[in-house]
This record gives C-alpha cells, sequence and structure tokens, in this order.
C-alpha cells in the first residue's frame, strides 16, 4: 500500500500583500490595465488555494498621488484625500478582478463610504480572513500625510499578519537602481538597520519604524514573474527578506 506523499506546507498563514498603484497600470503604471490586473488575480488566487488567509493594501499612484499633487499647487492634505480616494478605485477594480477569478473577497476603507466599500473595522476583517475572504484595504489610513507603505505597516500589525510581502517590480532590494546600473548588488537577507544606514528606501520612514518596532517581517519581491507570490508563501527564497 503506497503512502501518498503529505503536501508541503506554506510557511505562512496570514500574509499583507502591498501592491502599488502602478502594478495595476501595467507598464506604463497608468490607469488600469486589465491585464496587470488579471494576472495579480490569478496569483493571488494561487496562494488562497493553499489556505493561506490574504489581505491586501493597496496604492492610488496610476489614477492620483497626493504629493505630485501638492507640487502642481494642490493643499497637500486635500490632494492626499484625493490619493486615498484613488485607492478605493483601484481596490474595487482589484475585487472586480478576484470575484470573477472565483475568490471571495471584501472591501474596507478607512474613509468611509457605505455605498461601495464597508468601512474599516478589525474585527470584521479578521473575520472575513476566518471565512477565506480576501480583504482588500482601500483609503490608506485615512490621514493625510501617511502613505499607503504606512497603511500596510500598520494594518499589517492590526490584522495579526505573519509578514509584509511588498510587491515590486524588481527581484529584491538592491545597493543601486539595477535598471541604471548592471552592477548593482542584490540582498538575500538585511536587517532594518542597515536598510536605514544605507538609506535603501524600502518603504518611507514612517512605516518601516513602525515594522521595526513591531518585529514586522517585510519581503521585497517581483510580482510580475509568475507564481512568484506562490513560491514567497511557500517559503522559497524569492526576493529580498528584511528582519532583525
Amino acid at each position: 500500500m503506497n503512502a501518498t506523499a503529505a503536501k508541503p506546507k506554506p510557511t505562512y498563514r496570514r500574509i499583507l500583500l502591498k501592491l502599488s498603484g502602478e502594478a495595476l497600470g501595467g507598464e506604463k503604471g497608468l490607469g488600469i490595465n486589465a491585464e496587470s490586473i488579471h494576472d495579480m488575480a490569478q496569483q493571488i488566487r494561487e496562494v488562497r488555494e493553499l489556505g493561506v488567509e490574504v489581505v491586501i493594501v493597496i496604492g492610488g499612484g496610476n489614477i492620483f498621488r497626493g504629493l505630485a499633487g501638492s507640487e502642481e499647487g494642490i493643499e497637500r492634505a486635500t490632494g492626499d484625500y484625493m490619493g486615498m480616494l484613488a485607492t478605493v478605485i483601484n481596490a474595487l477594480a482589484l475585487q472586480d478582478a478576484l470575484e470573477k477569478a472565483g475568490v471571495a473577497t471584501r472591501v474596507q476603507s478607512a474613509i468611509t463610504m457605505h455605498q461601495v466599500a464597508e468601512a474599516f473595522i478589525r474585527r470584521r476583517a479578521v473575520r472575513h480572513l476566518e471565512k477565506g475572504r480576501v480583504v482588500i484595504f482601500g483609503g490608506g489610513t485615512g490621514n493625510p500625510y501617511f502613505s499607503t507603505d504606512t497603511a500596510a505597516a500598520l494594518r499589517a500589525n492590526e490584522i495579526g499578519a505573519e509578514v509584509i510581502l511588498k510587491a515590486t517590480k524588481v527581484d529584491g532590494i538592491y545597493d543601486a537602481d539595477p535598471h541604471k546600473n548592471p552592477q548593482a548588488k542584490r540582498f538575500a537577507q538585511i536587517s532594518y538597520l542597515e536598510a536605514l544606514q544605507k538609506r535603501l528606501q524600502v518603504m518611507d520612514s514612517t512605516a518601516f519604524s513602525l515594522c521595526m518596532d513591531n518585529k514586522m517581517p517585510i519581503i521585497v519581491f517581483d510580482l510580475f514573474k509568475p507564481h512568484n507570490l506562490r513560491r514567497v508563501v511557500m517559503g522559497e527564497k524569492v526576493g529580498t527578506l528584511v528582519t532583525g
């Protein structure tokens, strides 16, 4: 009688995936690209099928970036609120793609808008996860002067995520821009302190400090390689691990 081999188990039970708005915009990073968002939904479905609980924080830079708006003369707080609304548009687009892929999804917004999204309530978000739903957090932190990186660090700690997976267009953290410098060195692992000292701009300083203070590991990886999200969740050495 042949014993069937046990399936390998995911390394993480609950993850927070941080997506930039530009990632939804395809190669140009603008607007919402149907192919890019479809590919993202398929990768997220793959990890849900492993039983991993997934929350997502999404940026809005493909539609509007508050900081850029303030440079053009828009009052900074107003520009930041406009950027937060852009993240809700992206959250709804991703929700649509996920549900078409057969993944149950809820959008929660830090800015209340009952017609399109639930208000962010931590206990309700955790309950959705326990029921197998993917939860997408829009609206940033709900406050101006805070980035969606900070929202990701905050929500990851609030809902008890084990790791923040920061999706980018490069396969980890380098000591220089690999697109401009072919000699740039990639780090397989780096400490919070070293990343700060080298000014590697993994996240903005507020978000990074929140992760460092709460010992929240961050993995920076390339989402645009097929099945990379699944590989990270399964514990393969993908991207760069930032830890204490």
